[in-house]
């Protein structure tokens, strides 16, 4: 029989009944197809007309195959369209690979829709005499279940929360060390927070029971507190509440803001829910909802896929692809600790997760519905790839690479992997801090024709270094990548790009990155920071930023070149710290604008080269700090610069192609094709990367406000 070519054991009866058995499913073209589908049963044999049911069906029977036999070629499980409710999540170990020729492919056919949902349908809602909608959970109620986040009709439903629109502020803030520790910031502390009347009001409506279930998330600069409340005087209108203490780089101070959430008294919009300890959901719909037509579903498990070797003792799982499959709903519960503020919201975990991996690629996949991360490489993870892929709704930021600990045991470091022609959209809606694309202790990775838009926080972030100490996170490619509608005003101190610590062999270029709206400083596009050093950056047009194109704080012989920087509303150019050394190179660049200062900062005292740009206000004179062109080159700088019109054909309507090349031949700049930064592929593509006209009005009105 041919199909035993696919079979080898030594005892040849053996292999000879084994292949018999096997082979109503095998090809000789394919080599092994198992088949799933939403109708069959992990109790069947996995062919096409007996199908098995699960991903753990489908794992165990190539488990139990390969006790007995060894694959030369691919196994196949061939998934039908369809909806594949989990109920725990999906793990793999280093026996579940394939090799380099024979891999193990997860995939539904192309162009077909295979979803595998982590959460829980609920049903049973009535409409209440006030208007809105209710249904009891039994599950909350007997089994003390719990969800911080609901989806109605397919989109995240906002948990009530007061204000509606806005914010409240702290009025006084002190705390209460209760331990010190050994940190910069003590162990154990006790925030005593003053509000003003608008918050107390709320607050004084609530009974003990009500108000210890009541989340306070603060935020200060480019981080976020969520807490649980401990206490509320009425008397002097002060919240208490403990967890770590603050940190002193970036405390709460008087002014910040914040929002309380989680109280049936905050349920007064369409779109919010509340959840209460009797298992009683409520909900106010929007006027269009139909309470008969209407989905709701809570996620339940908190990761959908994680793939784990043991890359300390050298074994990985290695050669698995999934493909044209979709994953969503991943839930995360606020723990009673809270979420103390790390950048990044580096502490919160994803829906799929891979440590100690090899070869592991996930093409033309959805990750949607997060309560935090879609997909973090992890430990030990290289060369995997996530390509055409799309990752939408996510609680926090899209993709993690890499981890915080610098490890000397290359086999549990994290590098080489390809993050390609991806759309990654609309994150930070539990914990704004989220980053579209964060590397962190990881080098020679490649984030290539991304589409990373509507975050909270920045587009992508590289190295977690702070200052000029070793840092592994060299080597990295942020290219052709299209980064836009980042801030909407929640945070501080962002940018499209952001890099930290010494970064040898690191390109930032070609890159189209535009709308950064910071709540108050640092909205920039390209931001160097903390010991930043020996990048390239060129062949980027930054546009349309609230504090600048390009900003460094401190770093080392960074290189900026051939790049456009335009509309930058405050400055154009920042610079905050004078070092010994030289901090950068800013060469061949093209500085288009129209309001705010060209330049912010100590620059007559920095050690930077300036030369060969073009400078331009469309509006009125360019003013050097203060100093005409003339008295500007005295201190060296763009001593072959011009002021003149780069002849753009309509750039304040976005369109930086030139009329004719006349001007900037003149500085030696290369004209950039930007229309390719981006995803590629087909026209259904590329416009499903493209934001709705609704959310561009609503950044655009924030904007320019």
């Amino acid at each position: 029989m041919e199909t035993l070519q696919y079979i080898i054991k030594k005892s040849g009866l053996i292999s000879l009944l084994i292949g018999l058995i096997m082979a109503p499913y095998l090809s000789t073209a394919q080599g092994l197809n198992l088949f799933m589908s939403p109708t069959g049963n992990d109790n069947w044999m996995g062919t096409e007309t007996k199908p098995l049911q699960s991903l753990e069906g489908a794992r165990n029977k190539i488990r139990t195959l390969k006790k007995n036999t060894t694959f030369n070629d691919t196994i196949r499980i061939v998934i039908a369209p369809g909806n594949y409710p989990r109920t725990s999540t999906f793990k793999l170990i280093p026996e579940d690979g394939g090799t380099e020729n024979a891999p193990v492919i997860y995939e539904a056919p192309r162009g077909e829709k295979a979803v595998f949902s982590g959460g829980l349908q609920l049903d049973g809602f009535r409409e209440m005499d006030n208007g809105l909608w209710v249904a009891f959970i039994p599950e909350v109620n007997y089994w003390n279940w719990r969800f911080d986040q609901l989806y109605v009709n397919g989109k995240r439903a906002q948990r009530a929360k007061s204000p509606n629109n806005g914010y409240f502020l702290i009025k006084n803030i002190s705390e209460e060390i209760w331990v010190q520790g050994t940190g910069r910031n003590p162990e154990k502390a006790r925030q005593i927070v003053e509000t003003n009347e608008d918050a107390a009001q709320e607050l004084n409506a609530l009974d003990k029971k009500e108000l210890e279930k009541v989340v306070m998330t603060v935020y200060h600069n480019w981080n976020i507190t969520k807490r649980y409340i401990d206490s509320f005087d009425t008397s002097n209108n002060t919240i208490y509440t403990s967890g770590e203490g603050m940190k002193p780089w970036n405390p709460w101070k008087p002014g910040k803001r914040f929002i309380l959430e989680n109280y049936l008294g905050a349920l007064d919009t369409p779109g919010e829910w509340f959840l209460d300890d009797n298992g009683m959901l409520f909900y106010k719909p929007y006027p269009n909802e139909k309470i008969e037509s209407s989905t709701f579903v809570a996620p339940v498990l908190e990761q959908l896929i994680r793939i784990d070797g043991n890359p300390e003792d050298g074994e990985f799982v290695e050669n698995i692809i999934f493909r044209n499959l979709h994953f969503q709903h991943a839930s995360f519960n606020l723990p009673k600790s809270g979420f103390e503020p790390y950048q990044a919201a580096i502490s919160i975990d994803a829906a799929v997760e891979m440590n100690g991996t090899q070869n592991i690629k996930f093409i033309n996949c959805e990750i949607d519905h997060t309560g935090g991360y879609g997909i973090w490489m992890n430990q030990g993870v290289s060369h995997c790839e996530l390509k055409h892929s799309f990752l939408n709704d996510l609680g926090a930021g899209g993709i993690r690479i890499g981890e915080l600990t610098i490890r000397e045991d290359e086999n549990l470091q994290t590098h080489s992997n390809i993050i390609d022609n991806n759309i990654i959209q609309s994150g930070g809606f539990e914990f704004a801090p989220g980053v579209g694309v964060l590397i962190g202790q990881s080098a020679n990775n490649e984030v290539t024709h991304n589409d990373i838009g509507d975050f909270r926080y920045t587009g992508v972030s590289v190295g977690w270094v702070w200052g000029y100490d070793y840092s592994p996170a060299k080597g990295n490619k942020i290219l052709y990548n299209h980064i836009h509608h980042i801030g909407w005003g929640v945070l501080s101190d962002m940018s499209g790009v952001y890099t930290l610590g010494s970064s040898e062999g690191s390109e930032v270029s070609n890159n189209h990155i535009h709308h950064i709206y910071a709540y108050d400083y640092g909205g920039w596009g390209l931001y160097t920071d903390e010991g930043s050093g020996k990048i390239i950056l060129e062949n980027n047009l930054v546009h349309h930023t609230k504090t600048g194109g390009f900003h460094q704080h401190y770093g080392k012989e960074n290189i900026l070149r051939n790049n456009i920087f335009a509309f930058s509303k405050m400055y154009q150019l920042q610079a905050t710290r004078v070092e010994d050394h030289l901090s950068f190179s800013f060469t061949n660049n093209i500085i288009i604008y129209d309001q705010g200062v060209l330049f912010q900062g100590p620059w007559t005292k920095m050690q930077a080269e300036l030369d060969k740009n073009i400078y331009w206000k469309t509006n009125g004179p360019v003013d050097f700090i203060g100093k005409s062109m003339k008295e500007w080159q005295l201190n060296e700088y763009d001593q072959h610069s011009i002021i003149t019109d780069p002849l753009f054909n309509n750039p304040t309507q976005g369109d930086f192609t030139f009329k004719n090349l006349k001007a900037v031949k003149k500085i030696n700049f290369k004209p950039f094709d930007y229309s390719v930064y981006g995803v590629y592929g087909s026209e259904d593509w590329k416009n499903k990367a493209k934001l709705s006209e609704q959310l561009i009005h609503e950044f655009d009105a924030l904007f320019n406000q």
